[in-house]
Parts: C-alpha cells; sequence; structure tokens
C-alpha cells in the first residue's frame, strides 16, 4: 500500500519537486543566518574551535546542493507534463450527439 501511496502522489504531481526546490532554498537561507551568528558568536563568545569551519559549508552546501536538485526537478516536471500531450480541454458533448456515442 506504500508503494500505491508514493506512485498516486509522484505520478499526479510536481508539488513533490517544488518541496525540494522550496526545502533547498530555506536551508540556504538558514545557514545564511547561522553563518551571521556563528561570526558573532566567535568574536563575542568563546566557541569551540572548527565548529563554524565544519557546519557552515555543510549546511549551506547542502542547500545548494537541494535547490539545485529542485530545480532540475522543475524542467523535468515540465517535460513530463509536455509529453503527456493531454488537451488543455475536453469536450464532452458534440451538438446533437449524446455522450458516449
Amino acid at each position: 500500500m506504500l508503494e500505491f501511496a508514493f506512485d498516486g502522489i509522484t505520478s499526479f504531481s510536481v508539488a513533490p519537486l517544488r518541496l525540494v526546490t522550496t526545502l533547498g532554498c530555506l536551508l540556504s537561507g538558514v545557514s545564511m543566518l547561522l553563518a551571521f551568528y556563528a561570526l558573532w558568536s566567535y568574536f563575542a563568545l568563546s566557541v569551540v574551535h572548527g565548529w563554524t569551519s565544519i557546519v557552515l559549508p555543510l549546511y549551506f552546501l547542502g542547500g545548494i546542493q537541494l535547490l539545485c536538485i529542485g530545480i532540475i526537478g522543475e524542467y523535468i516536471g515540465k517535460i513530463y507534463r509536455e509529453v503527456k500531450a493531454r488537451p488543455r480541454y475536453t469536450i464532452e458533448t458534440i451538438s446533437g450527439q449524446e455522450p458516449g456515442v
């Protein structure tokens, strides 16, 4: 049932791809705020040496990677919508004919 649910979520929507893009932007923004905090704490407080140089690049590069994957996913989602080649609208009845004829 979990596989069926996963297929249902990912087959008909590009929302998970947009979620990854948003998450990448948020993580990059949070890492920038964390960078300001780390620099402030480095000059104003005593911190463990090496913590800043390990944690900040890890968060920032992780956010940038998620953002890039999300952008690639957006392109793939657009390609997917075009490949389906569904019409913009469907005509249910033609004048003078009944539906399903």
